[in-house]
């Protein structure tokens, strides 16, 4: 069923929410900590910060209800691969009564940024991310929030793989982890003031 496209009735099953937070990765203790990650770190974070626990839900997804802001949110990481992310998201936006794809908030890493570099945008392309595309074709929308983490570009093509999903330098790690902190103070300040605002205070960094 069509969740925000042209025609599109959002099947509402529950209390609604005002936010769905999801960050991006791929299950399973290999892929931890790994640039691909990053936004799975960032909801690990989020949950930390307002004593939630993450749980495996029959979304295929870990997910947590909780506040932020004063704000009705839920916390998810989906339990499928990266490239079947939709699967995960477009569930919970029916469960939690989503109805704006503005409600949805979207943590993920991205190669066209600099490594560690934390950007917000609405809308717009897919940058090559397999995640994001999954989610659009689910949706019927890119309308979504995006809170984008710069992972930076692979040396060649032909090690894109093993850039996203290795593990890295201890100075990289680094500062990847300062990056996860910035962005989820990023998905905070979306959720108390709107992307705007996230927009002008993380964007010109």
């Amino acid at each position: 069923m069509a969740l925000f496209g042209r025609g599109a009735r959002t099947e509402r099953r529950g209390t609604p929410y005002d936010f769905l937070i999801v960050g991006l990765g791929n299950p399973g203790r290999e892929y931890a900590r790994t640039r691909h990650n990053v936004g799975e770190e960032v909801v690990a974070l989020l949950a930390e910060r307002t004593s939630a626990t993450l749980k495996a839900g029959r979304e295929k997804a870990k997910l947590a209800e909780t506040t932020i802001n004063g704000r009705r949110c839920v916390l998810a990481f989906p339990l499928t691969f990266m490239n079947e992310s939709g699967q995960a998201v477009s569930a919970l936006t029916r469960r939690f009564a989503i109805t704006e794809p503005s409600q949805i908030i979207i943590v993920h890493d991205e190669l066209d940024l600099p490594p560690a570099q934390v950007r917000v945008k609405v809308g717009g392309g897919l940058a090559g991310n397999n995640g994001l595309r999954s989610i659009t074709q689910h949706l019927k929308t890119q309308d979504y929030i995006r809170v984008r983490i710069g992972i930076g570009k692979p040396p060649s093509k032909e090690r894109g793989a093993s850039h996203v999903l290795s593990k890295l330098p201890k100075g990289e790690r680094d500062e990847l982890d300062v990056a996860v902190q910035l962005a989820a103070d990023a998905v905070e300040l979306v959720v108390a003031e709107g992307p705007d605002a996230a927009m002008r205070q993380f964007n010109s960094r």
